[in-house]
């Protein structure tokens, strides 16, 4: 590759590794034990879907695979590409097994943007070993990819690159003189380069593309190092990684419930800044709030239901930024809150009884009787009003007769739950 070539290309395209030596990261895979390791030093390649976020190596894999193979190796991108390619790379396939008795690798990359129709395309051509599918995805295969298709699949998790292996990835670029800044000769510290791969969120594309930008702002000053002023410059912004409809979006609003029901009042804080600062809808965090104050904090703390449904109407009125620091206190009042999901358990077991049970009739000492005939039918005899009783409370039976002596509600020991179980 040419300087001027290497000039103009992403400093990340430059540096993407060309074999499983210069891989870094993925070592559950790729140790020399690694299923990914030994599947391509045998050349034995089975359809598959690598899975994770963005940056992590998912297509410099593919590629890698690609050159080490001896299949017939072809690609396409699922944005670009529909039923009609399909079925021209399908027949391709099958005329190459029928010449060369060897299968197609074919490598699909962002495959959950096909819909199922075009993922069943591909289904026949799979089971019959006319081709190897290999696809790349960033969204969660249990949502996205069709059960059928999916079956037949091996399924490999990327994960996030960790701090060091960013670091490596770094310093490999700041030293190769052919793909990499080499010739630049800038000096960057250890501490630098942390501070880009935190900012990175195990995205190898984006602490390499920011390390260039770096590297080209003191190259423009003249200096021979980078400075903080210029790592942050190029930086702009911490890059928080979410999607509104996807894994992470279920994974945070799942850690930050879980961490409030814990009464951990700093990793619920954390949780809820993870989904704000990267964009997601404050209403739905306030609706999921005041689930939580029922579900469970209940009777424990009725204040919790009040105090989430005021955030809920704080968000509607004053919107973001202003409304994070509302919901920051809910956050904060519920897990401190005593907890309880004596409600939740005591609604989900007289549900289960209304929906799986005859419907019993309501007992006639209950029913209004607002009709002479009503009357005359029986309709409130024998009804007892509560308050006429020195407790608030009459010796009459409220539930069916079949029902009779069931108990759903059991107040724990808790906050005020404690109080109405010792009026029990």
């Amino acid at each position: 590759m040419s300087t001027s070539i290497n000039q103009k290309t992403p400093l990340a395209d430059r540096m993407r590794p060309r074999n499983l030596d210069e891989f870094v990261g993925q070592e559950k895979l790729l140790a020399e034990d690694g299923v990914l390791k030994q599947m391509v030093e045998i050349d034995q390649i089975t359809s598959f879907i690598l899975w994770g976020p963005p940056g992590v190596g998912k297509t410099t894999l593919a590629r890698i695979i690609a050159n080490q193979t001896n299949s017939r190796w072809t690609s396409f991108s699922a944005v670009t590409s529909g039923i009609k390619e399909i079925k021209s790379v399908m027949a391709e396939a099958e005329a190459f097994m029928s010449i060369e008795h060897r299968r197609t690798v074919l490598f699909v990359d962002e495959i959950h943007r096909f819909n199922k129709a075009q993922q069943d395309a591909f289904l026949p051509y799979v089971e019959n070993g006319t081709i190897s599918l290999v696809g790349a995805t960033t969204e969660n295969p249990s949502f996205e990819i069709n059960s059928a298709l999916l079956s037949r699949l091996k399924v490999f998790v990327l994960e996030d690159l960790g701090a060091e292996d960013l670091q490596k990835i770094m310093r490999h670029a700041l030293t190769d003189r052919e793909r990499g800044l080499g010739n630049d000769q800038i000096e960057v510290t250890d501490e630098q380069l942390n501070m880009i791969s935190i900012y990175s969120s195990g995205d190898a594309r984006t602490a390499l593309n920011t390390l260039e930008l770096a590297v080209l702002l003191s190259k423009r000053k003249g200096a021979k190092s980078l400075t903080e002023p210029m790592i942050k410059s190029a930086i702009q912004q911490a890059v928080l990684k979410y999607d509104k409809d996807g894994e992470h979006h279920y994974n945070l609003i799942s850690a930050l419930h879980k961490s409030m029901r814990n009464s951990n009042v700093d990793a619920s804080l954390y949780w809820l800044a993870r989904m704000l600062e990267a964009g997601e809808e404050p209403l739905y965090v306030a609706r999921r709030l005041v689930r939580f104050a029922s579900e469970d904090i209940g009777l424990s703390a009725p204040a919790a239901l009040t105090q989430a449904v005021a955030a809920m109407q704080a968000v509607e009125l004053i919107g973001m930024p202003e409304c994070k620091i509302a919901l920051a206190q809910v956050v904060v009042y519920m897990a401190s809150a005593p907890k309880s999901n004596a409600v939740y358990k005591a609604y989900n077991m007289a549900a289960q009884d209304a929906l799986n049970m005859s419907q019993h009739p309501v007992p006639l000492h209950l029913r209004n009787a607002p009709t002479k005939l009503m009357k005359e039918l029986g309709y409130s005899k024998g009804y007892k009003y509560a308050h006429d009783y020195e407790e608030g409370k009459a010796d009459m039976k409220c539930m069916p007769e079949e029902l009779e002596g069931t108990k759903y509600y059991e107040p724990t020991g808790r906050g005020f739950e404690g109080k109405i179980r010792d009026r029990e």
